[in-house]
């Protein structure tokens, strides 16, 4: 098996009038989590279906594995694992039917399809609520067993369409737990979203779409370094020392730092972090207590903002596409 994972190059999609995805090129590693952020209406879920080939492209090339997602797409599905962002189980039946119903799906019976179906329960934490109808599950449980679905045939690569949307903070750090526990298994994840903190947390590079394009790419680190300077918090014990920390930050650093009397606090870029040192022996010298301090890379949500001009929100892009055009086994 190849090293890559998923190779994509000016990948095109047009509905009527409306670009969704304007030449995406995509390039995943085996055995690690590929971030996709976006706001809605960016162009993220129309390139995963055409990369799980549910949607033909209508420019550009894809491979999965090395298999190409056009010429190939019996093969590619059977790589792969899908959940998206509208849990596809069954409410009427219970979690263990629906798994049970998925692993004949994918060609699993008797013993085995039941031992795949407890495994997948356990580690989902749903063994307590196997047999309850789903109607009465939460939207978090749903999402579980709607991923849990997905891997009974143990993909290699699974895509993920903003799994944790509408979920709750507790069930959101579960399914990352779960994303991690996939990758040290082997698997490889593309993981769509519009939540920065998720991206940052679990993607081990990132691709920012905005307006059916990759605006950037690169490591959570490589993005916010992209976008500015590193930016040194200091907090005072005394407020009466702001003027004196003001006046050591501009001529040890070379810049105006911004304050927060309120809070005695003040914010100051820093180019070269060797001067901090220097900094804090300046204010040491002038008798300036400090309460706190930190050093600040921007935020994913500073380089969202930097790089697309919006912050995440719009009309999703899967609504934007009224009929799919699905390529054919």
């Amino acid at each position: 098996m190849t090293t890559t994972a998923i190779e994509a190059h000016g990948l095109v999609k047009t509905f009527g009038d409306n670009r969704a995805v304007d030449g995406v090129d995509l390039s995943v590693a085996t055995g690690t989590v590929y971030g996709v952020l976006g706001p809605n209406g960016a162009g993220k879920t129309t390139t995963i279906r055409m990369l799980a080939t549910l949607l033909r492209p209508d420019a550009g090339t894809a491979t999965i594995f090395g298999h190409d997602v056009a010429r190939e797409p019996f093969v590619v599905r059977q790589l792969i694992g899908v959940t998206g962002q509208y849990a596809s189980v069954d409410e009427t039946l219970s979690a263990t039917e629906n798994l049970m119903l998925f692993c004949r799906l994918n060609g699993l019976r008797g013993a085995a399809a039941t031992r795949r179906t407890r495994d997948l329960l356990e580690e989902f934490s749903l063994t307590d609520a196997a047999s309850r109808p789903l109607r009465n599950f939460s939207g978090g449980m749903r999402r579980r067993l709607d991923l849990a679905a997905s891997l009974i045939a143990q993909p290699p690569l699974l895509f993920l369409d903003e799994p944790t949307t509408g979920l709750d903070p507790r069930t959101r750090a579960q399914m990352w737990d779960t994303i991690r526990r996939l990758v040290t298994t082997g698997s490889t994840v593309l993981l769509t979203t519009q939540y920065l903190d998720e991206a940052d947390q679990l993607a081990d590079r990132i691709a920012v779409i905005d307006r059916g394009q990759v605006v950037a790419e690169g490591t959570a680190d490589d993005l916010k370094s992209s976008v500015g300077q590193q930016s040194l918090q200091l907090t005072l014990v005394r407020p009466d020392d702001l003027p004196a920390a003001l006046d050591a930050a501009r001529d040890v650093l070379g810049v105006p730092a911004t304050p927060s009397p309120e809070a005695r606090r003040l914010t100051v870029p820093v180019a070269d972090p060797a001067r901090v040192t220097d900094l804090l022996v300046r204010l040491r010298e002038a008798r300036v207590d400090l309460d706190g301090l930190s050093m600040d890379k921007p935020s994913l949500d500073e380089v969202f903002l930097t790089l697309t001009g919006h912050t995440a929100g719009g009309t999703d892009d899967a609504a934007a596409a009224p009929e799919l055009e699905e390529i054919p086994a």
